[in-house]
């Protein structure tokens, strides 16, 4: 899990030279911004779950078939 905390520490310790030249964002853009990024990860995180569902059907009628077919198939949850 990413600390909030660090992050911040990690972008206000740049060298001081870097830091003029930094564009300053508004209140409201920054929030945008945080908001369009939780947006997309919530996206992808949905995606991924959609994606190990489907492994894990696959998997489970592969498993399914083999046992139907006499082999014994140990489970390594």
């Amino acid at each position: 899990m990413v600390d909030s905390k660090d992050l911040e520490k990690a972008l206000s310790n740049k060298p001081k030279e870097e830091q003029p030249n930094q564009p300053t964002m508004s209140k409201e853009m920054e929030i945008g911004f945080h908001q369009g990024a939780l947006n997309t990860l919530i996206n992808e995180r949905n995606e991924l779950i959609k994606m190990a569902q489907v492994t894990e059907q696959l998997m489970q009628a592969h498993m399914k078939r083999l046992e139907e077919l006499g082999v014994k198939i140990k489970s390594k949850k």
